[in-house]
């Protein structure tokens, strides 16, 4: 096996990598920083037949302790470009947080609901990134500020596709289904006085503290269980008495039942184990079967 990558790194520890600070090593990793450098090291991987995971914050995912066989093509292509009519050109490797800060100078709206949500573009295109309206009646998500996106097929052909392409539910869209990547992607936002897009950052910046656990503190990968419609997963967790409840050092957050804390040098088989536990028992006791919304990462 001869990969062409510069950089290339063999048996590199993931768990820095992400924001559960779980996970062990991957056989290759390279991080790249344009996107040329990407499209290259997806066709070494392609012409090699080896198979590969794109990271990029790291969130929403959760690696396994003996790590992935194969290649780690760490996103960092991330160049941001606002155009003319309120358009912004972003690569996917762009943190949305990073979006967020330059929208608002701009005085361009859009993207300030998703503040401290850890996310690449690439991310939020993937799972449809969303969160609550500023007056919490609605849920606002990726899929409506996104115009048009530059992909690479999983046929190896380069397109630029609309939003209908991606088919995008709750959580779910075809990047799911088919092993598309997105390269780059621009989005419309709308003007605003850049007071306004404040307030809307503050406002969720605050309900998001008084209502989940905080990342810094408290490693996670955001909520594990998916949306039960007319009864949140969390609150179903809380009925069935597992708030606190811990395997090992994973810990079901009492702040917010949703969310599986690493407490400190957990494994991901602590929170593999604890995430069965939790579905047995609401199961067990409720009557409702809850499904992940994580992305288990690497060999089992």
């Amino acid at each position: 096996m001869l990969l062409n990558i510069p950089n290339l790194e063999r048996d590199k520890i993931l768990a820095p990598f992400t924001t559960y600070k779980i996970g062990g090593p991957a056989d290759l990793f390279v991080e790249v920083h344009t996107v040329d450098e990407l499209v290259h090291a997806l066709s070494e991987a392609s012409r090699n037949r080896i198979p590969f995971f794109l990271l990029g914050c790291g969130a929403n995912i959760l690696v396994t302790d003996k790590g992935f066989r194969g290649l780690v093509i760490r996103n960092r292509a991330n160049k941001i470009t606002f155009l003319d009519n309120g358009k912004v050109l972003a690569e996917s490797g762009a943190i949305v947080d990073d979006l967020i800060e330059q929208s608002k100078n701009f005085g361009l709206s859009g993207f300030e609901h998703f503040v401290d949500i850890p996310s690449t573009v690439g991310g939020a295109m993937w799972q449809n990134l969303h969160f609550l309206s500023p007056d919490r009646k609605r849920t606002v998500f990726i899929e409506e500020i996104v115009q048009t996106s530059r992909i690479l097929t999983e046929e190896g052909q380069f397109r630029t596709v609309g939003v209908d392409y991606f088919q995008y539910g709750y959580d779910t869209s075809i990047l799911q289904v088919r092993k598309d990547i997105v390269l780059e992607v621009t989005f419309q936002l709308s003007p605003k006085p850049k007071e306004e897009i404040l307030q809307v950052i503050d406002a969720n910046l605050a309900w998001r503290r008084a209502k989940q656990p905080l990342l810094a503190e408290f490693p996670s990968c955001g909520s594990v269980f998916k949306k039960i419609e007319g009864v949140g997963a969390g609150r179903l967790i809380e009925q069935a008495g597992l708030k606190g409840k811990r395997i090992g050092r994973a810990e079901v957050s009492p702040k917010h039942a949703n969310f599986i804390v690493n407490m400190g040098n957990a494994k991901a088989s602590d929170v593999l184990d604890l995430i069965k536990y939790v579905q047995d028992e609401v199961k067990r006791k409720l009557g409702y079967m809850l499904e992940t919304e994580i992305t288990v990462v690497g060999e089992a």
